[in-house]
């Protein structure tokens, strides 16, 4: 990720160990973004499980049945979700822009 990281970016981190190291911590800096962790585990706060379910209501509907059909299905789902609709997930866990 941090290639592709700007200045000013922020990075939304849960609190998996992982994400705290310093070598991950120093990485992001670098690049002139900084990090931001989200509270411990609630489902309330937790916008990317908003975005999952919605995922996952595709993926039962599609039915896929093997490796290829379940990447086309994914493929096809991203396009659904919009740039608005990201933000309200956001919005209704708390976050609002600054």
């Amino acid at each position: 990720m941090a290639p592709t990281l700007r200045t000013g970016d922020i990075v939304i981190l849960d609190n998996l160990p992982a994400h705290k190291v310093t070598a991950a911590r120093q990485a992001i800096e670098a690049a002139g973004a900084r990090m931001l962790f989200l509270p411990p585990y609630s489902p309330g706060f937790n916008p990317i499980g908003n975005a999952f379910s919605k995922l996952k209501s595709i993926l039962r509907k599609a039915a896929a049945r093997n490796i290829p059909e379940l990447w086309d299905t994914i493929r096809d789902a991203l396009p659904r979700f919009t740039a608005e609709e990201c933000t309200n997930y956001f919005s209704a866990a708390g976050y609002e822009p600054e």
